[in-house]
Parts: structure tokens; C-alpha cells; sequence
């Protein structure tokens, strides 16, 4: 009988051995050496159990991570005892994960060896334990040492960060990024088991899940470690066998069956997400049950469009033969530390993905494979996932040892993987053909190999022998050439960074992408979380620890550039933290408008980013401690599934009905240019027919969009259903805005609070920063804006009785009219009705 024990329990951590690339135990805090070894948690990470054992400070808060760099540089030994009884069953020792330079020890027997973080590993023990108490080892060396001791025997290649995680197979932001911290971690970070069978168990299964008309097909190849005589693998799809194999004295074999009008599975928004149950039972020539595996799988179809066209090259997502329009997000590790990642988190975060109206992330290739729980909660969601395999922004080695880790890393992750209907598409790289071609690479590399081998031959081929019923693309960005600048706009992806690096946001009207696979803006966290991972005193922008938490290069400076053609930038640290955050809102929602408003040309967008894996100033929309920025508001408007948007073009101005839903969408929709009092100065009514995944557009009459006083009227496009457009004339520095025009009151409905908003004149980028109040509240709406005589009721959770009143004050309750008379020194009187 097959049995399969975690191995979770009793183990401790210890400093190892000193060696010529390490530093010395000597360096290590004399606290810590005096009170090692300690208890360890497995799964987990040498950070998390120093700071469990209340050895190190948080690294994540102020500038302790500083002070850490030497748990990276030390080698480091988990040990356990195992009790075992054998019993002539074969015994094998396996670990999902582990980090990273490791070395097994069974009762001081090496066994297995490891240089990859992302790859599982099995090795048979069963001549190596003993009846009783049996020692497990687990030797980690320095990530740091091996990858500098591989970059000077390989030779120094590109690379965007001075950190040598190209020479290793290990989650490259680990050694720090634009917005992350350098903490190089160590230990068991996935579960440990120990594997008893009677010679021979399920391997692997992997199943190609495919829709053909009305007919669902699987095909499962499965693989046998150990041989059973007469053997056969039986294949059930909710409880129903649908075929046998007999394994014909092999130790592989491929099963097949179909399902007669199977119910389809949907991204969210488009249709249900039915899941089924797939077991492979593998049995003796008895007809006993020797193993059996089970997973969940879905039946969809899924093609990547790329083909040639009149403007370019296509990238277009298709769904059961439909199109996708991808509203997307970039997925990084949610903390630094991974084991902290788990299942309700995940869900968490995933569904605040839904909540912005996301319907895809793309796990960027600079962290992991997710684990089989985020991609589980996707399934079930109908989010879509793209998976970069796991390169970013360097050149890589293709020495033969990092060769073979790499492929043998694909295939591991690619057949794990596979059973998972929200999985659409694998990715060859982040950024690195992009870098080849423009960031001075080929100076510096002369004939040497940079990585090109990996995604041009390596992986497809991969792809295409285990999980040919999924498409992959070489990289992002990539034009489907080498012939052609993998960044070029009109061919499949782009990532547009210029506009963040040295523009501001405004200038996103100037690109065209057919894809816009990554852009994005910065903003610092929300309030609380800032104050809970600074305690800077007094804290401004500029003080050490929000500094500290700010890693993009210039950042600070890049935040004021993009903020000042739009607003006055504040020196009061209140002020700039709403003006940075409204900014970012405004900025994510005019890219995704402006390039979903390209349709049919564009029929794709991922925003950089969802998650940040600790408290920073970054481009994400949900912050560090998990709360929703006023950015995610704004990109949750602007992803709304129909969506009303006024544009530029040819020196005039559209509207444009953008239709994201599987049903024709047909409106009258009014535009009308009124005043800051409400008073109406022109108006135009059209009717618009959006087909399905489609787009419509009309021209705005000229005496409707040019406004008499730019700095004191507004255009607001409204259909009958009340989707809504708007479009300012002038910059909000320019406006007129009354900063007393926004009357506020606020209620009681049970645990929630109301808070009832009335404006007099037109009311700009409005906030409430309840978490200003605690940290757990949260409004149903930030970042705003209120025409003339609209009123509005904002419901905000978890505000703490007796304090609702609060709601009402400044900082709390913030718009652009109240900070422009603030920046022009009058400090207006909250309005309270």
C-alpha cells in the first residue's frame, strides 16, 4: 500500500560550515550563533525562522533589511529526525521545493544534490534507513557565493541589477528589483514527503484536456516509477470510466477518452467555470489498486492568434473560439518570504483581481511558478494565467549544466502544471530579447551566447512535446521575429516604459501597441500601511525609511515629473501622499482607456502591476499589507466590461463604446459640454452598436467639444444605463474647481458607515482614505469624480463605532479643488451638510 507522510515536523536550523565563499561565522551576530540552533518550519525560509526565534528584526520595516545581507551569504543546515519501520517497501524522499544550492543527508549519506529552486526532486532511500530514528540533513549553501563563483568561472554577462541570479536557477527578485528588497533567502520553501510503495506508483500524469466541436477529449500520458507485471491505468472523469490501458510490461502509457457535450469552461464575465474530476487509477494484473492521482481539469479550448495583417502582427487571445479582449494584470511573488503565501491569501488577492474587472495575470518571469493553489483559485475564478517561464532583464549562460537545469525545470513545471484550465499561455522571457536588441547588450556580449537558445529552440520544444494543446511565445516583449524590433508597436507585444521613465502619462496617447503587455505608474502605498513599515519621525517624502522603501532608480523624481503637468506638487507629506496616489489612478486609467479605445487593433492589456511583496512605493494597485490603492479603483473603471471613453483624434474628439461582453452592445449615448455650475452649453446625441468584443465610434461635433472656457467647462457623455465618460479641457491645475463644492454627511448602516457626498459644482478625483481611520476600513470607491448636483453614498467597512465622523475631515475626505486652494495656501473648511 502506497503511503505518502510530510515530512512537517521537528526540524531545527544551524549555521554550517565556514567555506572561501562564504563569510564568516564570525560575522554572523553573536546573538544569533549563542542561540542557534533553533526550530524551523518547513515549509519555510531561514528569514522567516530567525525572525519567528525573535533573532532579527522585520526586514521589511524601515531600513532593517540593511543590516540582513549576511543571512544570504552564510550556509545553512535543517535537520530532522525521521521515524521509520521498514517493512520492504521502497522508501523514497522527495521535496517540492527546495532553495536553493542544497545537499541531502540521510543518516550522513549524501543522496541528492540540487542547484534549482523551481524544480521538484524524488531519490530512493530505502538502503540508507534504518529501523528507528533516521537523520535527515539538509545542507544550503549561499545562493550569493554560487552565483558570483558562476558568473567568474562563466564570465560576466548583462545583466539590469549587479546581482549575479542569472547563473543560478533561483526567483531572480530575490536578490532585489525596482521593487523589491535584496533578501536571499534559503531553506525547504514547498513540502517535504516520505514516499512508501510496494515498488511502484504514479510518477506523473499529464493531461492534454481539448474541445472539438461538441466533443471533449482527454488525453493523459501517464508515467510509472517501478514496474508492475499486467498492470493497467484506468482514466474516470467524474466518476465515470471512460477508458483503460494496459501498460504492456512499460512504464508509460497513454490513456484516452471523451465526453459527449461537456459544459465549457469561461473566463469570468463570459460564462461559467464548470471544473471536473480526473482521476488515473493504476491497478495490478488483479485488478487491486496499486496508486491513483487526481486532479480537477476543465474543458476550453484556447488559440493564440498571431498572424500576419494588414497593420502588423496580431496577438489575440481566443476562448472556446471566441475572442478575449485581455484586461490584465503582472503577477509578482505576493511576500519575499513564499511559504507565507498560502491558499487564503491567494484567494485574497485573486479576488481583488476579479473585483477590478482583471480577467488575466501574467506570473512575471523575474519570481516563480506559482503554486498549484493559485492556479487552482484561478480556475475556479476565471481568471486567465500566463506564465513566463522564469527569466527576466538579463542575459543568461547557456553553459551546458544551466542548460540542462533549465529544460529539465520546463518540463517539470510544464507537465505539473497542465491540468489547469486557467493556464492560456507560456512565455519565454521578460524583457531579454528587448535588452539583446536595445539596452547595450551586444557591445559587452561580442559572440558569446545570451539565452536566445532557451526561448527561440529550447523551450517551444518543451512546450510542444509535453503541452502541445497550449500555445507559447518566445518573450514579452516580441514581434514573432527576429527580423523584426521585438518592441515594435505595431507587431504582437509591447511594454511601453518610457512614459513612467521620462514622460508622464498623458503622452500614452502617442502609442498604438497591438498588445501593451506591460505599463504602468507608481504611487506610495496607502496610509496605513506606510505608517506601519515606516516610522520615520517626522516622515516626508523624502525621510530615510520612505526612501528606503522607494527602490525604483530615481523614483522620487519621477513621481514629481509625472505629477506636475497635472497638478501642483505638494510639500506637505498628507497632500503628496494624495496627489501621488490620485496620479497613479488617473494614469493607469488613461492607459488602459486609450489603448482599449484602439480596438480592433489593440485587444490586449496588462497592467504593470497587481501585488508588491512587502510595503513599498511601487506600481502596484494592491499594496504590500493587501489594501486597495486608489489606482485599482481606477483601473477597475476603466476594465469595466462595456466601457464609454472620450478620445483624442485627428484634432477633434470621439466617443467610443468599447464592448468587452459576448452580446452586442447598442445605445443612444448623449454628450454634453456643460459648465463647472452645472449649466449646459452644447449637447449631441448618437447611437452606438458595439458588437461583441468590439468597438464603436463617433465623431464629437465641433461645437460640441470646443469648449467656450477650457479652465471652467467639462464634456460628460452618458448612455441611458449610465455608463459615463467624461473629458476635462485643461489640466486640473488650470480648473477651476470651488474648493467648497463637495457637502459630505454620514450614517450608521449596521457594521457599515454611509458616507453621503452632494456637490454643488463639478468635483474632482475624489478619495476616502478610511484606513486613515483603521486600518481594516475600506470605501467602496476612491478616485471619482461628481457633476454638478450628483450626490453619491460611499459604504466604508470596519469603521470602528464613535468614529464615523471622521469620514468628514481632511485628511480623510480629500479632492483636487480642496488640494489646488491648499497648494495656493487657503485651507478650506470641510463641508458637512
Amino acid at each position: 500500500m502506497k503511503q505518502r507522510i510530510p515530512l512537517t515536523e521537528g526540524w531545527t536550523v544551524s549555521l554550517g560550515e565556514t567555506t572561501s565563499d562564504t563569510i564568516p561565522n564570525e560575522a554572523v551576530p553573536r546573538h544569533v550563533r549563542d542561540a542557534l540552533p533553533i526550530s524551523a518550519e518547513v515549509p519555510g525560509t531561514v528569514h522567516t525562522d530567525l525572525l519567528r526565534a525573535g533573532l532579527i528584526d522585520d526586514p521589511y520595516l524601515d531600513r532593517n533589511e540593511l543590516s540582513l545581507d549576511w543571512i544570504g551569504r552564510q550556509e545553512w543546515v535543517w535537520s530532522s529526525v525521521v521515524e521509520h519501520s521498514p517493512d520492504g517497501r521502497r522508501a523514497t524522499l522527495a521535496f517540492d521545493g527546495l532553495d536553493t544550492v542544497a545537499t541531502v543527508f540521510v543518516n550522513g549519506a549524501e543522496v541528492l544534490r540540487t542547484r534549482n529552486m523551481h524544480r521538484r526532486y524524488s531519490v530512493d532511500v530505502t538502503r540508507h534507513l534504518v529501523e528507528g530514528d533516521n537523520r535527515l540533513d539538509v545542507r544550503v549553501a549561499s545562493a550569493w557565493a554560487y552565483g558570483e563563483a558562476e558568473r567568474e568561472r562563466i564570465g560576466r554577462l548583462p545583466n539590469a541589477y549587479p546581482a549575479p541570479f542569472n547563473y543560478l536557477r533561483k526567483s531572480a527578485c530575490n536578490f532585489g528589483w525596482d521593487w523589491g528588497p535584496t533578501l536571499v533567502t534559503a531553506g525547504i520553501w514547498r513540502q517535504a514527503w516520505l514516499l512508501l510503495d510496494d515498488g511502484a506508483r504514479i510518477a506523473e500524469v499529464r493531461p492534454q484536456v481539448t474541445v472539438e466541436g461538441p466533443t471533449g477529449a482527454v488525453h493523459v500520458d501517464v508515467d510509472i516509477d517501478g514496474v508492475v507485471e499486467g498492470a493497467t491505468a484506468e482514466l474516470t472523469v467524474d466518476g465515470s470510466l471512460l477508458s483503460s490501458a494496459p501498460l504492456a510490461g512499460g512504464t508509460s502509457v497513454a490513456v484516452d477518452g471523451t465526453v459527449d457535450r461537456p459544459r465549457l469552461w469561461w473566463p469570468h464575465g463570459l460564462g461559467d467555470q464548470p471544473l471536473s474530476d480526473l482521476t488515473v487509477v493504476l491497478r495490478d494484473a488483479a485488478g487491486d489498486e496499486i496508486d491513483r492521482w487526481s486532479s480537477t481539469i476543465a474543458f476550453r479550448s484556447i488559440r493564440l492568434d498571431a498572424s500576419p495583417d494588414a497593420e502588423g502582427t496580431a496577438f489575440v487571445l481566443e476562448v472556446n473560439g471566441a475572442t478575449v479582449p485581455i484586461r490584465g494584470a503582472n503577477w509578482i511573488p505576493d511576500d519575499c518570504f513564499l511559504p507565507r503565501v498560502d491558499e487564503a491569501r491567494l484567494r485574497a488577492r485573486i479576488t481583488q483581481a476579479v473585483g477590478q474587472n482583471t480577467n488575466l495575470l501574467r506570473v512575471w518571469g523575474g519570481g516563480v511558478y506559482e503554486s498549484d493553489e493559485f492556479y487552482r483559485v484561478c480556475d475556479e475564478l476565471g481568471v486567465l494565467v500566463w506564465q513566463d517561464f522564469l527569466f527576466a532583464c538579463a542575459a543568461y549562460p547557456e553553459d551546458p549544466a544551466l542548460a540542462d537545469e533549465v529544460v529539465a525545470e520546463a518540463r517539470d513545471n510544464v507537465a505539473r502544471l497542465m491540468p489547469h484550465p486557467s493556464l492560456v499561455l507560456w512565455n519565454g522571457n521578460n524583457e531579454n530579447i528587448w535588452g539583446h536588441e536595445d539596452w547595450g547588450w551586444k557591445d559587452l556580449l561580442g559572440d558569446r551566447p545570451w539565452g536566445a537558445w532557451y526561448y527561440l529552440d529550447a523551450l517551444p520544444d518543451v512546450v510542444r512535446t509535453v503541452d502541445p494543446a497550449r500555445p507559447y511565445w518566445p518573450g514579452s516583449p516580441y514581434s514573432g521575429s527576429m527580423e523584426i524590433h521585438p518592441n515594435d508597436p505595431d507587431h504582437a507585444l509591447q511594454h511601453i516604459w518610457d512614459v513612467w521613465n521620462e514622460r508622464d502619462w498623458s503622452v500614452y496617447r502617442d502609442y498604438r501597441p497591438r498588445f501593451a503587455s506591460e505599463f504602468g505608474w507608481q504611487a506610495p502605498p496607502t496610509w496605513s500601511t506606510l505608517r506601519r513599515s515606516v516610522r520615520d519621525d517626522p516622515m516626508t517624502p523624502t525621510s530615510p525609511g520612505v526612501l528606503h522603501h522607494q527602490k525604483a532608480n530615481d523614483g522620487n523624481g519621477k513621481l514629481r515629473r509625472g505629477l506636475e503637468p497635472h497638478l501642483p506638487v505638494p510639500q506637505d507629506m498628507a497632500d503628496w501622499h494624495y496627489a501621488m496616489q490620485l496620479n497613479q489612478a488617473w494614469a493607469v486609467r488613461a492607459g488602459v482607456e486609450w489603448f482599449r479605445s484602439l480596438r480592433p487593433r489593440n485587444f490586449g492589456t496588462i497592467v504593470w502591476q497587481l501585488n508588491d511583496c512587502w510595503p513599498v512605493t511601487s506600481w502596484a494597485t494592491v499594496d504590500g499589507d493587501g489594501r486597495l490603492k486608489p489606482a485599482w479603483y481606477g483601473q477597475r473603471e476603466a476594465q469595466r466590461t462595456r466601457l464609454l471613453t472620450i478620445q483624442p483624434h485627428d484634432d477633434g474628439l470621439d466617443v467610443i463604446a468599447v464592448n468587452d461582453g459576448g452580446e452586442t452592445w447598442r445605445e443612444s449615448v448623449i454628450v454634453r459640454r456643460i459648465g463647472f455650475d452645472g449649466a449646459e452649453k452644447a449637447s449631441f446625441t448618437v447611437r452606438l452598436i458595439a458588437d461583441r468584443f468590439g468597438a464603436a465610434r463617433a465623431r464629437i461635433p465641433a461645437e460640441v467639444a470646443t469648449p467656450g472656457d477650457p479652465g471652467a467647462e467639462l464634456l460628460a457623455a452618458e448612455t441611458a444605463t449610465g455608463v459615463r465618460a467624461t473629458w476635462a479641457f485643461a489640466e486640473d491645475r488650470e480648473l477651476a474647481l470651488a474648493p467648497d463644492a463637495l457637502t459630505a454627511t454620514v450614517d450608521r448602516d449596521g457594521a457599515d458607515a454611509l458616507v453621503r457626498l452632494a456637490a454643488s459644482s463639478y468635483v474632482r478625483g475624489v478619495c476616502v482614505f478610511a484606513d486613515r481611520i483603521d486600518p481594516a476600513a475600506e470605501a467602496s470607491d476612491q478616485a471619482f469624480d461628481l457633476l454638478p448636483g450628483e450626490t453619491r453614498v460611499i459604504r466604508v467597512s470596519d469603521v470602528p463605532r464613535g468614529r464615523e465622523s471622521e469620514l468628514l475631515d481632511r485628511p480623510v475626505l480629500r479632492h483636487v479643488g480642496d488640494l489646488l486652494a491648499r497648494a495656493g495656501g487657503v485651507t478650506p473648511p470641510v463641508s458637512r451638510g
